[in-house]
């Protein structure tokens, strides 16, 4: 059972990139560098979330953080021993974890580390269940080139590796 898990609500997709870099366009700049054993981001419920499909939804989990410092990001790149993304295909977060979702939804929560009820933490390490099988993201190297663009509430985000 995993206690230190950051839940986040995103606005966009494509951080985690394809390959499974998370902080690839340096969204949750900071967030990232937090101590955590596990990330669930699930889909905020604005215009700019509902633009982009994820309102709402379950996005991704990513199990066993691999954190590595970039020259020119905020927060260190993350990769992880499992990683399972549904993108705009996520089940509704609110039927998958209906205690988490109000609290986070009705309270207007950006993100969770910890403090969870016992309820609320039974229903991530449920979430973290559906992830539990799911493969590896790449390695992290200094070859792996991010390929940036505007996303992040249409910020200009500058190109790093991965």
């Amino acid at each position: 059972m995993l206690t230190r898990v950051l839940i986040y609500k995103r606005t966009h997709n494509d951080d985690p990139d394809s390959t499974g870099c998370f902080g690839s366009h340096d969204c949750m700049k900071s967030f990232r560098a937090r101590r955590f054993d596990a990330v669930i981001g699930i889909g905020g419920i604005g215009a700019e979330a509902r633009d982009n499909g994820i309102a709402g939804k379950l996005n991704w989990i990513g199990i066993g953080p691999h954190k590595r410092n970039v020259k020119g990001k905020i927060g260190p790149v993350v990769t992880f021993d499992h990683l399972l993304s549904y993108g705009t295909a996520g089940p509704d977060f609110g039927l998958v974890a209906p205690q988490l979702a109000k609290r986070i939804y009705q309270k207007n929560i950006r993100c969770l580390v910890h403090g969870y009820s016992a309820q609320e933490l039974t229903e991530v390490n449920n979430v973290l269940r559906r992830a539990s099988r799911a493969p590896a993201s790449r390695p992290l190297s200094s070859s792996r080139v991010i390929h940036s663009r505007p996303t992040c509430k249409s910020k200009r985000i500058a190109f790093g590796r991965c």
